[in-house]
């Protein structure tokens, strides 16, 4: 593989731009692929790859370069070339290759390679607390399996197309080969990466970009046509639009957020995906969860979370996180679960999810809340922990209440 100079430097920008100024990767990604319109697919696959790996092993790589935060420019191709000698990539005769020590980081690579904190790349509290909350020999799995590049998983959109259709309509427009997957009744697999937003298929909205684990959740809370149901942290609303098409377009979806941006964005995804039994409420005080109270009769509660299922796709929250963040959502999760499931109605169905692998965002805050004085009108059903470790999925959990009648 040769290193080209104009893709290098807009990896080395970016890098840049991730670490000092704490800019999202993903969105230092989106606007880095448009900085030269000549550029080929292989030409953007080797921006973006680049940059995420970086990202993903930046404790690593920083301690095998011997760099220290926050990095010069100078210490930003040092990383790099550490990725290079690591991928056996030739180093061109730049000098910013000069005196790269090869076999040193090879060497420092191996030594390293015995402790997991370096290994896999990781803050020392998010490694002590993996093991704190899920015993060492599962949390050495679930770091391991969250620090591979996630796969790109697509959730047919039921209300215009199959499964099937999809498959093939993406063959043979688009050359995107794809497979089926066992047990998640709505997904297809990329056999490879693939920009599909650029394809008609898309554009038309016979599908979404959605992880598989995710596509779980929308099935947990086993909605019907015609019903009353809410999802209170809508977001951008994958699993709202998932949700709109397991109820077939009857009944009724509020789609509820605290942002009223994302709600905007889920306004435009609903409208290509041909959805149309959709209510956008922006929660901008407790009137609108009041007006609400016993009347729905399914809720779902995508709670706000640590993410720490989901670093294979955000990487960047491994840098991004800290401790104290953690115990403060535990807090908002507990509000959002005694506040929202006060919406259920007698006899209704409420699922709380998160894309956390740890239990004190999971198991204990379902523990907690059932021992509440808001809980004891709630039957716990049963829930499901999805690590990526055993799913090659993103870590998720789901726990399905009913509401006593």
């Amino acid at each position: 593989m040769r290193l080209h100079r104009n893709l290098v430097f807009a990896v080395i920008d970016a890098l840049l731009e991730i670490f000092n100024e704490g800019e999202y990767a993903d969105k230092v990604v989106a606007k880095v692929l448009k900085r030269d319109k000549r550029w080929g697919s292989k030409d953007r696959k080797f921006v973006a790859e680049t940059i995420y790996e970086i990202v993903r092993w930046k404790r690593l790589y920083a301690e095998i370069a011997e760099v220290k935060e926050p990095f010069t420019r100078d210490n930003v191709w040092r990383l790099f070339a550490v990725w290079a000698v690591l991928r056996g990539i030739a180093l061109p005769d730049w000098k910013y290759f000069e005196n790269t020590p090869v076999r040193r980081i090879k060497g420092k690579f191996d030594e390293l390679s015995k402790t997991r904190k370096f290994k896999e790349s990781i803050p020392d509290w998010m490694d002590e607390l993996g093991v704190k909350e899920l015993g060492e020999p599962v949390w050495s799995k679930e770091i391991h399996a969250q620090n591979q590049q996630a796969e790109v998983i697509l959730r047919v959109n039921t209300l215009k197309t199959t499964k099937e259709q999809l498959r093939s309509i993406l063959m043979d427009e688009n050359d995107i080969e794809t497979s089926f997957l066992k047990d998640y009744n709505d997904a297809l697999l990329l056999k490879e990466r693939a920009n599909v937003f650029l394809t008609r298929a898309f554009k038309e909205g016979l599908f979404e970009v959605q992880d598989a684990s995710s596509q779980l959740v929308a099935y947990f809370l086993d909605v019907e046509p015609g019903m009353r149901v809410v999802d209170t942290c809508a977001g951008a609303g994958g699993k709202t639009l998932h949700l709109a098409s397991l109820m077939k377009n009857k009944g009724q979806l509020i789609a509820m957020d605290i942002y009223e941006s994302k709600l905007k964005q889920l306004k435009t995804r609903a409208k290509r995906n041909g959805v149309h039994n959709v209510d956008f409420r922006v929660i901008d005080s407790t009137k609108v969860i009041k007006k609400l109270h016993e009347k729905a009769d399914r809720v779902l509660i995508d709670a706000p979370c640590s993410g720490l299922g989901v670093l294979k796709r955000n990487p960047d929250s491994k840098w991004k996180l800290q401790p104290e963040f953690v115990e403060n959502i535990k807090k908002t999760q507990a509000e959002v679960l005694e506040n929202y499931s006060k919406i259920v109605k007698p006899g209704g169905k409420l699922v709380y999810a998160t894309c956390s692998v740890l239990p004190s965002e999971n198991q204990e805050q379902i523990k907690h809340f059932l021992n509440s004085e808001a809980g004891k009108n709630f039957t716990f059903v049963k829930d499901q922990k999805v690590l990526a470790h055993e799913s090659g999925f993103d870590g998720f959990y789901m726990a399905l209440l009913t509401r006593k009648n």
